[in-house]
């Protein structure tokens, strides 16, 4: 049997429903800047970030390349398939004597919609220091297996909680 989605939540002023977002998912630029710390350092920022947008979930970020400390990031043998962006490839994040395996993920070859964005890298919330969104401290997406960050201006329920499965 399907589980049914969840009624949303109110929205309040200022905030988007993830339920509102489209599927298919959609990407779009990312007004403020993104960043990430690890292992007391910054190893991502950018102001050219991404969102994807997809329905039930929050908005996961990518980043440029050239905005990444590729330099910390190596490619694991194992990789995913999404049917709307394509297949993925994971990477261990090490900076001294910290690791955190498979925290980040890209799209080498992905499908025509998301090609302008080919190889640019997001990483999941959990792992990290602390994701930014803005000047705001992102949480991450519950569950472990989705790589949104949660910011005040969304409201949920948010795919990945228990019971969630089948949304």
């Amino acid at each position: 049997m399907r589980a049914r989605h969840p009624r949303p939540d109110p929205v309040a002023p200022g905030q988007r429903s993830v339920w509102s977002f489209p599927r298919p998912p959609a990407i779009e630029p990312e007004p403020r800047p993104l960043r990430i710390e690890f292992g007391g350092e910054q190893i991502a920022m950018t102001t050219r970030g991404v969102r994807v947008l997809e329905t039930s979930h929050p908005p996961v970020y990518f980043f440029p390349v050239g905005d990444v400390r590729m330099d910390l990031l190596a490619e694991q043998d194992r990789g995913s398939f999404c049917e709307w962006k394509g297949r993925a490839v994971y990477y261990d994040i090490t900076l001294g004597d910290r690791s955190a395996l498979g925290a980040a993920f890209a799209y080498p070859e992905p499908t025509p919609r998301f090609r302008p964005h080919a190889g640019w890298v997001s990483f999941y919330a959990g792992p990290m220091d602390a994701c930014w969104v803005g000047d705001e401290r992102a949480a991450p997406q519950p569950g472990g297996f989705y790589s949104g960050w949660i910011t005040s201006d969304l409201a949920g329920p948010f795919k990945g909680v228990p019971g969630s499965a089948g949304w």
